[in-house]
């Protein structure tokens, strides 16, 4: 059988900080290295293809799918109304490029969303449900994983974090979406942990409360640092120098940190959000107010018992989005584009051939 070309539109990897960015590279790995004998993957490819699949919604993109006999696929990471929280925009641009985005979402053949409480939500935007698949976000366990105790040391100390303090580690853009102001508040009630932020300001200026947040980075509590935005290659090292992941989110599909957290076995601490019950299996500890955050925190400092069973949790998500069962999804799910594509060409080739 001649392999099924693919060829995988994105720009999301050209701007450090950002989840769609390792979502985008994890996913092109996944196929490449595993299913080298079914597919033929490019990148941002001209040549003609079987599978055009979209990561990013820019407009070439668009006018490439449009212009395209291919099949087309594309990535949702997120929804208009996600949009919120994250960037400042005037308002008629705003509402322009979520009618542009619904407009992309519509055209393409496939929808990929990484989390199934979305379904519904594009259903509401007039996209047929039998368009819609659920394929979960994957993080390589080869490239996230826990390192030795002499390493983690030698990591704190150029990191200069003590060897023996307890660190809460939030992964993310620095936005009001990702809850940012929540993380130091919580973290000004802990004076006696250490909290760390991994990200920055990805869309500079139109960050929504940019001058608010910018203000915080350069004056925080004691207790908090700002790393900024950090490379994907170094995650793994902050990680390993963190206890908790701390994920005060106001809004989310599903984030890449999480999934590279597990894979350590970190605990998480997450914003009580619907979005996270179906796809983290309640094994995680959650809540609305920064209080419950905080006591949280402090149970899992100092109640082993706790804080041992949040490790068996994250260790058991882990284990459910492993390479093996996110890799048969993608690879039923090309092969089933591939096919049902072929028999529309095959259904409209005769049509044409009839009407001669």
């Amino acid at each position: 059988m001649e392999k099924i070309k693919i060829n995988m539109l994105s720009s999301a990897d050209k701007i450090d900080g950002q989840g769609v960015g390792s979502a985008y590279l994890e996913q092109v790995r996944l196929i490449k290295e595993g299913a080298a004998e079914l597919f033929t993957v490019t990148l941002n490819g001209s040549k003609k293809c079987d599978i055009l699949h979209l990561h990013t919604v820019e407009p070439r993109n668009y006018v490439k799918m449009k212009m395209s006999h291919a099949a087309s696929v594309c990535y949702v990471h997120f929804l208009p109304d996600t949009l919120d929280g994250s960037i400042d925009l005037p308002m008629p641009i705003f509402k322009l490029f979520k009618k542009y985005v619904i407009s992309l979402y519509r055209y393409a053949d496939y929808l990929i969303v990484v989390n199934p409480i979305f379904i519904h939500a594009l259903e509401n935007h007039g996209i047929p449900r039998k368009k819609l698949v659920y394929i979960p976000n994957y993080v390589s366990k080869e490239a996230f994983y826990q390192k030795p105790r002499c390493e983690v040391r030698a990591l704190r100390n150029a990191y200069d974090i003590d060897e023996n303090a307890f660190v809460v580690i939030g992964v993310g853009q620095v936005q009001t979406r990702k809850g940012v102001l929540d993380f130091v508040e919580t973290a000004r009630c802990l004076p006696d942990i250490t909290f760390i932020w991994c990200g920055g300001f990805s869309f500079g200026r139109i960050t929504d409360g940019y001058e608010k947040l910018k203000k915080i980075m350069e004056n925080p509590p004691q207790n908090v640092k700002f790393l900024g935005i950090v490379p994907r290659a170094k995650m793994n090292e902050l990680y390993n120098i963190a206890d908790v992941l701390f994920m005060p989110s106001y809004n989310e599909l599903f984030p890449m940190a999480i999934l590279e957290a597990v894979n350590l076995h970190l605990p998480l601490v997450l914003r009580d959000l619907d979005l996270y019950e179906d796809i983290l299996f309640h094994k995680y500890l959650s809540g609305k107010k920064n209080e419950t955050f905080v006591s949280q925190i402090r149970s899992l400092k100092e109640n082993a018992e706790v804080y041992a069973q949040s490790i068996r949790w994250s260790e058991e998500i882990s284990e459910f989005y492993s390479k093996e069962n996110v890799l048969n999804m993608w690879i039923t799910f090309y092969k089933r584009v591939y096919r049902e594509h072929k028999q529309k060409l095959e259904i409209k080739n005769s049509r044409s051939i009839k009407k001669e």
